[in-house]
């Protein structure tokens, strides 16, 4: 047995009752990628149709979300919608932090 073996056989197994995942994201994520991707076709407020469709609170959702948009595999599924949601963050980010310290950004 070589090193490479050895190494192969202390590594855990995948769960076989775990999610099940396409091109590394699984089914949920994949749906919270397609549900940004058009989320505003919704009747009423967006927080309404996360509700609605997750059975998920705005804030829990939001969470997933931001986690979501680290993950490379993201990126490979969806590069454009990843990288617009990753700057819109971002720029919240921005304006929360010029908030904080009294500064004005337009």
């Amino acid at each position: 047995m070589d090193a490479a073996e050895s190494m192969a056989e202390d590594q855990p197994s995948p769960p076989e009752n775990g999610p099940e995942t396409v091109g590394g994201l699984t089914e949920r994520e994949l749906e919270i990628l397609a549900f940004e991707r058009q989320w505003w076709r919704h009747a009423g407020a967006k927080e309404n149709a996360i509700r609605e469709r997750f059975s998920l609170s705005s804030t829990r959702y939001y969470q997933l979300l931001n986690t979501l948009l680290e993950k490379p595999e993201a990126v490979e599924a969806d590069p454009m919608l990843v990288k617009r949601l990753r700057k819109t963050r971002a720029a919240r980010q921005r304006k929360r932090g010029a908030r904080r310290l009294g500064i004005e950004l337009s």
